[in-house]
């Protein structure tokens, strides 16, 4: 049996959105450079935000900017691919910084392996989920329970993805979520019609991230990724 690659796990709490894209972009150029010598999961809950990936339309918010304003709820657009979309406490995301490349991954290889994560934790909460032919991401039925939005710079990954939990569903009704008409979207709460225990949730998606790219998670905690920040994020 061949020894598991180490990766860096960053199992962090609730972070400012803004917070954990420049941490990103900061950790993508120390991987690039060397300075960050292994791939690196940040795990972590957010704030409420909309995103807007490069592909994106504003018409596929269906209320006023003015409504999210009065929420307090930014809406921002960032690099990733896919459409709009939201975070918020009770979902967890999950951002590799992962060297594809030297993995010999394609990026449909990289998704197909994200999406395997999430079906199997949701399994072991005994939801069954499972692929859309159409659209990417893990579905229950005609519902979206787990989305992926990925970001590629110098054959290294960004974002990544973010799996329902717990958290309040009415923000997505605001939205045609990741540009489609007319979808549900449904959380491990929504199915199970009971509250999930986010830490169990964590636990299971790392076990599930190191079996199905074969890695070995070495704790590292927030204030320990000083170390390989970067002041340039090109």
């Amino acid at each position: 049996m061949t020894e598991r690659k180490p990766w860096f796990c960053a199992d962090l709490p609730l972070l400012d959105y803004q917070a954990a894209r420049d941490l990103q972009l900061e950790l993508v150029a120390a991987r690039k450079s060397g300075i960050l010598p292994a791939n690196i999961l940040l795990l972590l809950e957010h704030n409420p935000i909309f995103t807007l990936g490069n592909r994106s339309r504003r018409d596929n918010l269906t209320v006023s900017e003015e409504l999210l304003q009065e929420r307090g709820i930014p809406l921002v657009r960032v690099e990733r691919g896919g459409d709009i979309t939201f975070h918020g406490p009770g979902q967890l995301v999950g951002y590799p910084i992962m060297n594809l490349h030297a993995a010999r991954l394609t990026v449909t290889d990289y998704v197909d392996r994200l999406e395997e994560v999430m079906i199997r934790t949701a399994e072991f909460f005994g939801v069954r989920a499972g692929r859309n032919a159409m659209n990417r991401g893990v579905w229950v039925g005609n519902a979206k329970l787990g989305s992926i939005g990925i970001g590629i710079r110098h054959g290294i990954s960004f974002h990544g993805f973010a799996f329902n939990v717990n958290l309040s569903l009415e923000p997505f009704t605001w939205i045609n979520p990741c540009g489609l008409k007319g979808i549900g979207i449904t959380s491990l709460k929504q199915e199970l019609s009971r509250e999930v225990s986010m830490s169990e949730v964590r636990e299971r998606m790392k076990e599930n991230l190191q079996a199905v790219f074969d890695v070995a998670f070495e704790p590292v905690d927030l204030p320990a990724l000083s170390r390989f920040r970067q002041g340039e994020n090109s």
